[in-house]
């Protein structure tokens, strides 16, 4: 059999889980208790079924640094990790061809693709590789194949998929169907031949490719236009923008799937969650005797049945139940337990009124690291930064404000004007307005460093790069 590639498809809006969740840094990066992201559980799966020791990952060009970093973070284990960068959001179609493209130019048209959406929460592994053995078995044959969830309840929030006539480990596929009404779910679950459909796909570059130039050749003949003015010679792939933005706003199922002649579904038998709501993330923590799902420091008195999240802060509840707290330090999100795919609307009027919270958190992941914002004031700004080993700031320099910085761990490399010098703990530096400067960690351990700014100004966009070893000039 030919190899299998496993693409992740890493990214979103960040707004379901809002406040820990924002579009700087989406659901995929988010921390389960456990400390595992949910990207880094996909990776996992997909190393534990790749033959080809390459794992492409489709993200947004502003999670290149994010991706590398949490890859790092969650395997020891040697593979080629390719990333495919889209300067902005096209929907899963797009996605999906560009993928199948790159793979079909890399290993030729029979290489299989095993697409995993990086946001979703699957616990047995080993039921996972055995199904995705068995959807290998019908992409073989020929067909486009899905992965679906055995109904548990009437879901309205899911589309279904409805099963005919059985094939080699699964079923054709009848029909793809919308989100339905409560009615219709219990129909569904019911007659049990529908699934909820998980967006997880198996198939051959050589028959998805077929199958776009029948469907949809509009979105085919976009992303081979996208394709032949892209650079694709290195791991790190980003495609030009103008024509990555002239494709189809068009996801996979409404574009291919839905038209496709030759579709099955594997009836899953791994547990799986998408965690598209703050009461799905709340159901991977144990409930206490009166029901409530604590995470972090809390106290519920006289109330049941609440999900609590806290990142630092102690959260006391009394006498409330069937509520969602989450804070996230620099927001606090209150919902009750049935509303809370309403916490949407709370992004779309933040985003509304060009809110930060809407975007980034307290802290703010850099290629070179991180800093946390201390304190946000009219005339100062403090923040603390962290940097990788190896980690350079770029070389530059800002016209309304002035910095100080304090090292508190580590050791930094210091440039100021043309005066280098390395700063210890405890000892700090002052860089004056419209001075070049740069920050660098030689060591091997994280850097810590207080910088306090001061000005009139303290906007991102009031640093001017000259140098960077990123590509952010």
């Amino acid at each position: 059999m030919s190899a299998l590639i496993p693409v992740i498809l890493s990214g979103g809006a960040g707004t379901r889980l809002w406040p820990v969740s924002r579009r700087a840094f989406p659901k995929p990066f988010i921390r389960l208790a456990n400390g595992e992201s949910l990207l880094g559980r996909t990776l996992k799966r997909a190393l534990a079924v790749t033959d080809g020791g390459e794992v492409v990952t489709v993200t947004g060009a502003d999670y290149r640094f994010l991706t590398a970093d949490e890859y790092a973070r969650s395997t020891q284990q040697d593979f080629r990790s390719r990333l495919l960068l889209e300067p902005a959001g096209r929907n899963t179609a797009p996605a999906i061809v560009l993928a199948a493209l790159d793979i079909a130019a890399r290993h030729g048209e029979d290489a299989q693709l095993l697409v995993l959406p990086a946001d979703h929460l699957i616990d047995d592994v080993d039921a996972f590789v055995r199904d995705v053995a068995a959807a290998r078995v019908l992409a073989a044959q020929g067909f486009l194949v899905t992965f679906g969830i055995v109904p548990t309840a009437p879901e309205t929030g899911f589309g279904y998929i409805h099963a005919g006539s059985a094939v080699e480990g699964g079923f054709q596929i009848e029909a793809f169907v919308e989100k339905p009404d409560l009615a219709t779910a219990e129909g569904y679950v019911a007659a049990g031949n529908y699934f909820w459909n998980a967006g997880m796909f198996c198939f051959s570059a050589r028959d998805l490719i077929a199958a776009a130039t029948q469907v949809c050749p509009d979105v085919l003949a976009a992303a081979r236009a996208c394709v032949a003015v892209t650079d694709a010679s290195g791991d790190v792939v980003a495609f030009e923008r103008e024509s990555f933005l002239a494709q189809p706003d068009i996801s996979i199922d409404y574009a291919v799937m839905e038209r496709a002649q030759r579709r099955a579904v594997v009836p899953a038998t791994f547990g799986w969650s998408d965690i598209g709501s703050w009461n799905a993330l709340g159901e991977l923590t144990e409930p206490d005797a009166a029901g409530n799902r604590v995470q972090g420091q809390a106290i519920v008195v006289d109330g049941g049945g609440n999900y609590i999240q806290t990142e630092g802060r102690l959260v006391a509840a009394v006498g409330v139940s069937d509520l969602v707290i989450v804070d996230a330090g620099d927001a606090v999100l209150v919902a009750d337990r049935h509303q809370v795919q309403a916490v949407r609307q709370v992004v779309d009027t933040l985003r509304q009124r060009e809110h930060y919270a809407a975007q980034h958190h307290l802290t703010v992941h850099r290629p070179w690291g991180s800093y946390t914002v201390l304190e946000d004031a009219d005339d100062c700004k403090v923040k603390r930064l962290t940097v990788k080993p190896g980690g350079v700031l770029s070389l530059q320099r800002h016209q309304r404000r002035s910095e100080h910085w304090t090292v508190v761990q580590g050791v930094a490399k210091v440039r100021v004007g043309d005066e280098d010098m390395l700063l210890q703990r405890n000892q700090s530096t002052y860089i004056p307005m419209n001075t070049l400067h740069r920050l660098e960690n030689p060591g091997d351990s994280d850097l810590h460093l207080i910088e306090t700014q001061c000005g009139d100004y303290f906007g991102e966009d009031d640093i001017e790069r000259l140098e960077d070893v990123y590509g952010r000039c």
